[in-house]
This record gives C-alpha cells, sequence and structure tokens, in this order.
C-alpha cells in the first residue's frame, strides 16, 4: 500500500529539519484519536499544546511528529518554525500533487450532511475523500487536505466561518474546480451587520486565487442574486442552480415527504430525474438536488448519484434517528444536537411534525444570535404550533424566551442547564413519543441524548 506521505516529502513539503527513512499512512492532530502510522501534528491551541502528548503520540505508535523548534522525542520529529503554518504546507504539497476533482462548499445551514451526502454518492463511482465530521476552520480544512490521498479521484472539502474573511484564508488551500453554497441565513448574526453581510461572507468562497470553474447555487435563497454576482465578478464563468424556481437548472417538480423520507421528481437541464431519499425533511430535498448539481459539475455521474441517495444515512447529531426502550414500548429520538440556528432549527420542527405520535421537542439556546437572538427564539412557537408539538422542553437563558411565548399548554418544562431538563424528560417519556433534541453545540444538549441512550440501555426509563 502507498503511504499518504514519505518523510522526504514532509520535510521538502514544510522545510523541516529531521531524520528521513519513515512513511507516514495518515495525518493526525491528537493523540487520543491518533492511529498506529500517522504522523502526529503538534498544534498549539487555546486550551491545549500538542507538544505535551508527543509520548503519548508516539506510544500510541506516531510515525513521527511535526514540532516547533528542536526537541527530544522517543521518535522521529520533523522542527519547524510554526506547527500550524508547517500543516498548510503540508496541505498544499497534497493539493499540488493531486489529480483528482476537488469541490468546496459553504452554507449557513447544510454543508455537513451534504458533504456527507457528496462522500457516499461519489464514493461509489471513484475513490473519494472528503472532509471528517465538522474539520471546517483554520486547522480543520489544512488537515483535511494533508489526509488527501494520492488515489483519490474526488474531494470534498467543507469551509465553515462565524467571521468574515475566514473563507477567503481557507479557499486559495482547496482551490476547488467547484463551489457550493448550500443556503444562507441568519447565522451568527452576532458577528455581522446583517443577513446580507453574511451572504458576502459565504461568497468569499469563490475568491481561490485560480478561478473555480463551476458555481453551484440555491437559486431560492433571497441572496441569490448577490451571490450570482460575487461569482462571476471572481471569474467564474460557469453557474449552475437548483431550487425550485422556473429557472434552476436542477428543478423540483414535486416532493412527496414523509416520516422516512422523500420521493422527488425533478429536471435536469430539460430532463426529468426521479429519486427517492433515504432522509426525512423537506431541507434534504434542497440538499439533494444541491448534491446531484454538484456530482454533474464535477464531471461524476448524476444519475447514479440519484440512486444512491435512497441510502443515506444521518449523523449522531444532525438527524440521526434512534428507536429506544420506555416503559411499556419506544419511543423515536430525533438527534439534532449538534447545532441549531433559527434556519435549521425551524426545518428540525417541520421534520418532526412529519413524524406520527406523540411530538416532543427539547431544545437549548441557539448561540451567536446578537441582539436579535431573545426575538429569534421566541418566534419559534409559531413553526411548533404548525408541526402539532405537545410539548416544548426548554433549555438556557435564551429559550425561556421561548418558553414565555408558548401557551402554558406547550409548556413542557425549563431548565437553565441540560442536566435538570433531561431529568424532567425523562419522566414524562411515555410508549410512541417522537422527541426532538436540538440546541447550538455550547447548550450542552448532545449530554441529553447521552443520558437517555445510557437510561434507555440501563432499562430505567
Amino acid at each position: 500500500m502507498t503511504a499518504l506521505w514519505e518523510a522526504s516529502e514532509v520535510l521538502a513539503a514544510t522545510c523541516g529539519r529531521g531524520p528521513g527513512g519513515w512513511r507516514a499512512s495518515g495525518v493526525s492532530i491528537d493523540s487520543r484519536s491518533l492511529a498506529a502510522g500517522d504522523l502526529f501534528i503538534a498544534l498549539r491551541g487555546p486550551r491545549h499544546d500538542g507538544h505535551a502528548f508527543l509520548a503519548d503520540a508516539f506510544a500510541r505508535g506516531a510515525a513521527a511528529a511535526l514540532v516547533a523548534g528542536e526537541r527530544e522525542a522517543p521518535g522521529p520529529l520533523v522542527a519547524v518554525d510554526d506547527t500550524q503554518r508547517g500543516l498548510e504546507a503540508l496541505a498544499r504539497a497534497a493539493r499540488v500533487r493531486s489529480r483528482a476533482r476537488i469541490l468546496a462548499l459553504t452554507g449557513s445551514v447544510g454543508k455537513t450532511g451534504t458533504k456527507e451526502a457528496l462522500r457516499r454518492v461519489l464514493g461509489i463511482q471513484a475513490p473519494t475523500h472528503a472532509s471528517a465530521a465538522s474539520h471546517n476552520n483554520h486547522w480543520g480544512v489544512p488537515l483535511s487536505l494533508a489526509r488527501l490521498p494520492r488515489e483519490a479521484a474526488f474531494g470534498v472539502f467543507e469551509i465553515g466561518m462565524n467571521h468574515a474573511g475566514e473563507i477567503r484564508e481557507l479557499v486559495p488551500l482547496v482551490r476547488p474546480h467547484v463551489v457550493l453554497v448550500t443556503w444562507v441565513a441568519g447565522a451568527h448574526l452576532a458577528y455581522f451587520a446583517d443577513e446580507r453581510a453574511i451572504a458576502e461572507a459565504k461568497a468569499e468562497i469563490f475568491e481561490a486565487g485560480e478561478p473555480p470553474e463551476c458555481a453551484v447555487l440555491p437559486a431560492d435563497n433571497p441572496h441569490f442574486p448577490l451571490l450570482a454576482e460575487r461569482a462571476t465578478a471572481a471569474g467564474i464563468s460557469r453557474i449552475v442552480t437548483f431550487g425550485t424556481r422556473a429557472e434552476a437548472d436542477w428543478r423540483l417538480l414535486e416532493a412527496d415527504c414523509g416520516p422516512q423520507g422523500s420521493r422527488v421528481l425533478a429536471t435536469a437541464n430539460g430532463r426529468r430525474v426521479a429519486f427517492e431519499i433515504g432522509l426525512p425533511g423537506r431541507h434534504w430535498v434542497s440538499n439533494a438536488l444541491a448534491v446531484l448539481a454538484a456530482v454533474e459539475a464535477l464531471g461524476a455521474d448524476p444519475e447514479r448519484a440519484a440512486h444512491a441517495l435512497a441510502d443515506l444515512d444521518a449523523l449522531p447529531g444532525r438527524g440521526r434517528r434512534a428507536r429506544l426502550p420506555v416503559a411499556g414500548g419506544s419511543f423515536l429520538l430525533l438527534d439534532e444536537s449538534y447545532n441549531a440556528n433559527p434556519a435549521s432549527m425551524r426545518a428540525a420542527i417541520a421534520l418532526l411534525g412529519l413524524m406520527p405520535g406523540r411530538r416532543l421537542a427539547a431544545l437549548g439556546d441557539m448561540a451567536e444570535l446578537g441582539e436579535d437572538a431573545p426575538r429569534l427564539h421566541a418566534e419559534l412557537a409559531a413553526p411548533l404550533a404548525e408541526a402539532g408539538v405537545s410539548s416544548v422542553f426548554t433549555c438556557g437563558p435564551l429559550m425561556a424566551r421561548l418558553r414565555d411565548a408558548l401557551p402554558p399548554e406547550r409548556r413542557g418544562g425549563h431548565a437553565e442547564e441540560a442536566a435538570g431538563l433531561g431529568r424532567l424528560l425523562r419522566a414524562r417519556l411515555r410508549p410512541g413519543d417522537v422527541l426532538l433534541v436540538k440546541g447550538s453545540l455550547t447548550s450542552g444538549m448532545g449530554s441529553i441524548v447521552k443520558e437517555l441512550e445510557a437510561a434507555a440501555a440501563e432499562g430505567s426509563l
């Protein structure tokens, strides 16, 4: 098997100092998840310095380690001036040597799910590499690139941001052939004047140094004209659109959305395409059209990709469904605990509304919404009523605004922290219920999912 990195390549790419003769099968920045044969990169973060874990990395089988300055360790070291810059240099080298067709995507909602769908539908057709988890920031993007296998035919890289300028710094590393914007909505409003400013920041993905061949854009989004204008100004000659508008290149005609998935009829540049999506929710119809448009733009087969959409699985914290035992039967858990903003919260609530049974929602604070945060939380009362949610359990000071906006009969209970809300839920769950758990990562709603799963395993629900 060909090594991901030879010592000579790492030394040349990073201008590092150290011995040769070793080879690495992977790249890691976390000694806890490091696999034997990985190159360990000792990054300095706000809470931890990777250099403190060199011994642990080598004990777990690291092939070598990239470090700042001259050090001692029980294995080969590559010394550089700055390990973050060293990681970025390795990313550039991986991109230069790759012959893969590369896609970069961003958006306020749908990034990681769409990226995972692309990984699956492209992987059926040819070797495909994609960012792990939500590795979409200043260390996640170069790490994902540094892991790009030589033999990959396709590469899919997620790029995120919560401040202007972040995408502009990262996309030149990726140098994509195709860029995709899933959607623009009011996320991270604490750091932007308004939603238009968010669209401007997302449009930085077009600024890749050398213009991408194609931009895939959401025709239905209110900021589509701005995105299209910025793409054209960046030198992108081809724009492909998806959505419900009559002029969309990938246009939705019909969607039958059910609790297990959706049946979709669309047109693609005049030809009719019928397919099924293995994940429920109207938002996944839009995601699927984006996936197919991107697949075609990359030069892969969209019909094979459409067929593969029926086998999609949701990720933990991002729509995963689990049926858990409760006294006298079972309930369905919808785990959306990884993150939240107003758009994704409304999509998850609409999905809950498709589910048969008594509908419950456990909702944690949405972070980074600025001065409009109280209003945006309270406004969730309307979609919850439309979805027929019987009881809403709220967590955190901002979700207290939602609690106050709900009629008394829909108030399931409130807690300032997730641990307290977990106890309330365990006392109220009964057979046939469907429970949505969602909130920003900082709200700790993932701990409620773990608590419920552990209680179910112990038979104490």
